[in-house]
């Protein structure tokens, strides 16, 4: 019988291992090491003999401009949105162009194992450049040749059906990120430059880091200046409530503090003082209160959706205190592992052939909740009704039982809530009964209301959602009170609190701000270039000093109808050349508008920040503060020593790796070898047994 080669890709290593453990007969393979490992094995591929080779690509490449626009100071920032672009590889030290085309040489079929989201078909397509030309001379149609597996889970069942139903990846798909890539390169670079450029040695107090320009960081950012507008905008005002204590007259001395009840007001406040008076004084006019109505209702708390990724940023940041960059990487790591599902799914709806109890039959010996789970098989699962299936993935689930000692840390937090909500998804409602009684005091109504679970159904595994009982006496229609206290309170109103990042996830959600796998991206983007600070407990964004002169640039609907444009070429209703030049038309009349109107912007900033001749030319920028003061920063009031006998200036503003200050560079003479130091490791050595002054030597690489 012939024998074929088959070249398999994924883009991690460790990826590329577990499926080859899978499909391996008896899981018997070879590793050799080349640029990336290479695993091989012998098989069956479509009812012939055939030589498996499994390697990954890691990062294959990135999208940049031509080398003749690499030149920010030769090149008009408006010429970039007509300029072509190209694919460079990404990391040229690791050689993977060279190893895939060594690889697959004389490979009768590639199989495609890159990750089943857009972004993976676009490495297919990256991939299948780099190594049609190796593959044996064709006999067959490129289709049949170059393959994809599609799954969305590392576990035997999902790898070995991908491996039976094989088809050619999406080029639609591919093109759309194609676009994507294209118009954040453009208009990312057009606006970075040109700001940049602009204020540049303008301002001595000015991180260079917060003038960059995002087409999805901009968006998302104007959430949170939006809301900071409000707060600063807001002028409280005072109001005034009518607060009653009522006690039972059948116990009103007998166990008084227990039987004591607080009313509320049906009218809640008003705003004039005089007004807020003369209801007090009718309630206090009043001998005792009467109890006109009491109604019990039962109620239910439906049990969540399925998990989808947004679900799961949003949890990981409200309840778990996790960013949703962390959260995603660690989501990564446990699916990587085999423990979930694929993360990154806009589906919230298990499909009808999902089999859930054997996911629950995974789970039924676990330490923690394994007599929850051994419960439900036993008394039958209750599907969620509604949510979504978007048709891209399933929602997240466990695949693998980890118990709390083979995972550590946020790890295994993210682990345990991401099995706790499969298990709350499929549990029963809750069901409570809420009983509100009406209280009247001369014609003022008052109202008091309890709650009592029935049912605690899902929430006795998803804790955080979980409902308190609230008791009040059991009142009876006609029953009258006694008042034992009336007095008129003052309040202020307040301004809306920052959002949280939980709270920004479901507005890019809703506006259709980036995808589920760019949301934290974009999130963390805006963190780590200091638009926004994380605050407190609750991870509150809140705006530094920053505002926007075209409000277009900023409001979310802009970037939506680019994603929703970028979506019509996925699903094949839009061709990839009339988006893209669509979109970058725009984005030029936006950018030429910008550039006439950036007077304005530099009207706050010198309202905002000290111009050079205020603060002193700029020799390196401090990396505690951020503020460059010489090799004297004001801010900390901190002096740093330097090498006598020669000469310093600024080197590229280029950041130590250690510590974040800026670098300067020096010389001696005129002729004389210039070395990038430190002034932070130079005086402050961050190794030990390095003495003093020696440090500026490592950074002269």
């Amino acid at each position: 019988m012939a024998s074929v080669t088959v070249f398999m890709v994924a883009e991690k290593p460790s990826l590329a291992e577990s499926i080859t453990k899978i499909l391996a007969p008896n899981g018997q393979y070879q590793t050799r090491k080349s640029y990336t490992s290479v695993h091989e094995y012998n098989g069956q591929f479509r009812n012939q003999n055939a030589r498996f080779k499994f390697t990954s690509v890691t990062e294959l490449s990135n999208r940049t401009c031509i080398q003749s626009h690499n030149n920010w100071d030769a090149t008009d920032p408006l010429e970039l949105f007509t300029a072509p672009t190209l694919k460079l590889e990404a990391n040229s030290k690791q050689h993977i162009t060279k190893h895939l085309q060594n690889e697959s040489r004389g490979a009768d079929y590639v199989v495609l194992w890159l990750d089943c989201d857009r972004e993976g078909e676009n490495i297919c397509f990256e991939v299948v450049d780099n190594v049609f030309n190796s593959m044996k001379e064709p006999q067959k149609t490129k289709e049949s040749r170059i393959l994809r597996a599609k799954f969305s889970a590392i576990t035997h069942t999902d790898i070995r059906k991908a491996m039976d139903n094989l088809i050619y990846p999406n080029k639609n798909e591919s093109l759309a990120v194609d676009a994507r890539q294209e118009l954040d390169l453009k208009i990312g670079c057009a606006f970075t430059r040109f700001q940049t450029r602009f204020f540049q040695g303008k301002y001595g107090n000015l991180d260079a880091a917060v003038i960059s320009y995002g087409p999805c960081q901009t968006p998302t950012l104007s959430f949170c200046v939006s809301r900071h507008d409000q707060i600063q905008s807001f002028s409280p005002e005072p109001f005034w409530s009518v607060a009653v204590t009522v006690a039972r007259k059948d116990n009103q001395n007998k166990n008084k503090d227990k039987e004591e009840t607080v009313l509320h007001w049906k009218r809640e406040r008003v705003f004039d003082r005089q007004i807020a008076r003369i209801f007090e004084s009718t309630v206090k006019e009043a001998n005792e209160a009467i109890v006109i109505s009491v109604k019990s209702e039962r109620k239910t708390k439906s049990r969540p959706h399925a998990l989808n990724t947004v679900e799961l940023l949003k949890h990981g940041s409200s309840a778990l205190g996790i960013g949703p960059h962390d959260v995603m990487s660690i989501a990564e790591r446990l699916y990587m592992q085999g423990y979930i599902s694929y993360p990154r799914t806009e589906t919230t709806s298990y499909p009808k052939n999902f089999d859930l109890n054997a996911v629950l039959r995974m789970q039924q010996n676990h330490g923690i909740w394994g007599s929850y789970a051994s419960e439900l098989l036993e008394n039958g699962v209750h599907k969620p009704s509604g949510g979504v299936d978007v048709g891209d993935h399933p929602p997240i689930t466990p695949m693998r039982k980890a118990e709390e000692g083979d995972l550590s840390g946020d790890t295994w937090r993210v682990y345990s809530y991401v099995t706790r909500h499969f298990l709350g998804s499929i549990s029963p409602d809750m069901r409570y009964i809420r009983t509100t009684a009406i209280v009247k005091i001369n014609n003022e109504i008052f109202e008091c209301s309890g709650s009592r679970v029935d049912r605690a159904g899902f929430t006795s595994i998803l804790y955080s959602r979980t409902l308190s009982d609230t008791f009040i006496p059991e009142y009876k229609e006609g029953e009258r009170l006694d008042i034992t206290d009336v007095k008129l309170t003052e309040g202020l109103t307040h301004p809306p609190d920052y959002l949280t990042e939980s709270e920004v996830i479901g507005l890019m959600e809703k506006h259709g701000i980036g995808t589920d796998a760019s949301i934290p991206v974009h999130i963390n983007n805006i963190c780590q270039r200091n638009y926004v600070k994380v605050e407190g407990n609750a991870r509150r964004l809140v705006p530094t000093n920053l505002e926007k002169i075209d409000p277009d640039l900023s409001l979310p609907t802009m970037r939506s109808d680019v994603e929703k444009q970028l979506n019509y070429i996925a699903l094949g209703q839009a061709k990839f050349k009339d988006v893209l030049d669509h979109s970058l038309k725009l984005f030029s009349a936006k950018f030429k508008y910008f550039t006439d109107k950036i007077g304005q912007m530099d009207e706050l900033f010198e309202a905002t920040f000290s111009v050079i001749a205020e603060t002193g030319k700029i020799m390196s920028r401090c990396g505690k503060c951020r503020r460059p003061e010489r090799l004297h920063c004001k801010t900390c009031d901190e002096t740093y020593s330097l090498p006598q006998n020669g000469s310093i200036k600024p080197y590229k503003e280029l950041k130590c790796p250690l510590d974040d200050f800026e670098l300067v560079l020096f010389s001696i003479g005129s002729d004389g070898m210039g070395y990038p130091m430190c002034p932070y490791c130079y005086n402050y050595p961050p190794f030990e047994n390095i003495s003093k002054g020696i440090v500026f030597a490592l950074h002269a690489q």
